[in-house]
């Protein structure tokens, strides 16, 4: 018989997941990071900075104040320091290195020209003589950035065609992200100069294999999920999902289960089922918890939407709003700035949920001073609309 579980359960299921519900290290080490970063499976990239990088948000809300060079250095360190590698999974990410070997299927269909993108299939098929040739450029002379190339054209690269080839050199996994970067710009080398060697010597495992070993992952790291949740975690096409998830049914290690209100979903063996969640944590818009928005209504009736393409008089609640994670409930939202020439963090709105605690503004407070500490700032400052 198919287990019954409770929209309550199911959420505080997911919640416990994620990370959540136990308490924050008074000192975060390399290895309370370590933990989260494995923990959650990738940390999504995004160029806005309103008011940190985006990769930098989430473990901050399951740990608290860290130092972000902790992060800097599993991310884009030396060899010896590295535990992640960049590449596309969940849009752009940074991922564990051992998921490196799971996501070579990947690379191989980019090398063989398997894209949505006609001008980057030409890379891969008519125009790779040009496209190896910057990879040479890049073997012989060391790291490079697509602006590099187009500093130091010759009339054979527009800037356009320079990043698309980078790019689809970086999707074939022929190149990878240098122990640095410019900004938000990527600088691209050779794996072999850049990832343990232990890591690039795994045995690459057949398709169906790694794709029921990223289900798997997206089903820890989300405890219980329905069929689209698991496969937009590494965003599985659903015929490669459907078979994975089938594959790790039949092996025990998802068992279906139904939900009030949910579709069909699937709990992973090992998921843990805790009575109650406390804790508080201000959720970036794409942090995992949140970052598919029809879950996150069923999980906690809370509709989000992120604001930032919307044009500011149209807008409902802000330009980067942060849902506030209070006690297992989204029981508040505050548009955030980090006002960095004043020292401030900038409360530009903040609009409470009905029902919320009456402890929420004092909760909330607390976290704002916390995420401002965090990001060496002097002062929380309110504007006056409040919600």
């Amino acid at each position: 018989m198919t287990e019954r579980i409770t929209p309550a359960l199911a959420r505080r299921i997911a919640l416990a997941a994620q990370g959540f519900g136990v308490a924050r290290p008074p000192i975060v080490t390399s290895s309370h990071l370590r933990r989260t970063l494995d923990r959650l499976a990738l940390h999504q990239i995004d160029s806005v900075n309103v008011l940190a990088r985006a990769h930098y948000l989430p473990a901050a809300a399951r740990l608290g104040r860290y130092d972000r060079a902790l992060f800097d250095r599993a991310a884009w360190g030396k060899r010896s320091e590295r535990r992640m590698f960049e590449y596309w999974a969940h849009e752009a990410s940074l991922l564990p290195l051992d998921l490196h070997p799971l996501l070579r299927w990947r690379m191989n269909r980019a090398d063989r020209g398997i894209f949505r993108s006609a001008t980057m299939r030409e890379f891969a098929t008519t125009r790779r003589p040009e496209a190896m040739a910057l990879l040479d450029r890049i073997r012989a002379d060391g790291p490079l950035a697509a602006s590099d190339v187009e500093a130091s054209r010759t009339g054979w690269w527009a800037w356009s065609d320079a990043k698309r080839a980078l790019e689809w050199l970086f999707y074939a996994g022929h190149v990878t992200t240098a122990t640095r970067r410019r900004g938000f710009e990527r600088v691209y080398d050779v794996p072999e100069r850049i990832l343990p060697r232990a890591i690039l010597d795994l045995p690459t495992p057949d398709e169906p294999t790694a794709h029921a070993a990223l289900i798997e992952r997206a089903a820890r790291a989300l405890g219980i999920a329905t069929a689209p949740e698991l496969r937009d975690y590494f965003r599985l096409t659903p015929a490669d999902a459907a078979a994975a998830i089938d594959r790790l049914v039949a092996e025990g290690v998802l068992r279906p289960v139904t939900v009030e209100g949910w579709p069909a979903a699937y709990l992973h063996h090992a998921a843990r089922r805790p009575r109650r969640i406390e804790g508080q944590a201000l959720l970036a818009p794409f942090d995992p918890m949140i970052w598919e928005r029809a879950r996150t209504e069923r999980l906690f009736g809370f509709h989000y939407r992120i604001e930032i393409y919307v044009p500011a008089a149209k807008r409902r609640y802000g330009y980067y709003v942060l849902p506030f994670l209070l006690d297992g409930r989204l029981v508040a939202r505050v548009d955030l700035k980090a006002d960095r020439d004043r020292g401030r963090l900038l409360v530009q709105s903040c609009h409470l949920e009905p029902g919320a605690p009456p402890e929420t503004s004092v909760r909330l407070g607390e976290e704002l001073e916390m995420m401002a500490d965090w990001l060496g700032l002097q002062a929380v400052t309110h504007r006056p609309r409040v919600g």
